[in-house]
């Protein structure tokens, strides 16, 4: 089985990399937003407690996004692996994910972050925000905030996997194609 955490800074491209990687590897793309999303349209017994903090300004607890994840990851095992989008962003969630999939007799095989330059990533949130719809991609002070705290939080999780040896930059710029070229041979590698 091959887990991936994918990371990159907004708009380093891992949403649309995510699709074509999971065709090509048989994995599937678990995307934090989308679970929350679906738990709290559904009023799941998960959505209505994440619903609860989230309507009061609160981060949702760590153990109910674990325990969403580790739903998702049940009924999806007979995939080749996961993709990880949005999760973990800390050190905590780390290890919780990691226990996760040791119930689930697998393992996070790496950590892939696309790395993408500060004016390339304003450049392109900008031109989505276009057509996203999207406040935060349509202000430029609020996605260098963005990015800003990207790598305030980041920094640590590049560390944890670092010291596993299961940490891999990969250039996040170019054409789409390159840079699944360039995703597919550092999972290739696995």
């Amino acid at each position: 089985m091959i887990n991936i955490v994918l990371f990159g800074p907004p708009g380093a491209g891992k949403g649309t990399q995510a699709e074509f990687l999971k065709v090509k590897f048989n994995l599937f793309h678990i995307s934090t937003g989308d679970v929350f999303r679906f738990n709290i349209k559904n009023n799941t017994s998960l959505g209505l407690m994440a619903k609860s903090f989230i309507d009061k300004g609160d981060l949702v607890p760590d153990q109910v996004t674990i325990d969403m994840l580790n739903e998702v990851v049940r009924k999806n095992l007979d995939s080749n692996g996961f993709i990880f989008d949005g999760f973990p962003r800390t050190n905590n969630q780390a290890l919780a994910l990691d226990k996760l999939m040791e119930e689930n007799n697998s393992t996070i095989s790496a950590m892939i972050a696309l790395e993408v330059d500060d004016k390339a990533l304003i450049a392109r949130l900008l031109e989505r925000g276009k057509t996203s719809g999207r406040v935060d991609d349509s202000n430029e002070e609020i996605i260098q905030n963005r990015i800003s705290e990207y790598y305030k939080k980041t920094a640590i999780l590049k560390d944890f996997y670092m010291k596993k040896n299961r940490y891999f930059g990969v250039d996040g710029q170019g054409s789409i194609e390159h840079i699944t070229n360039r995703l597919s041979s550092v999972i290739e590698s696995l």
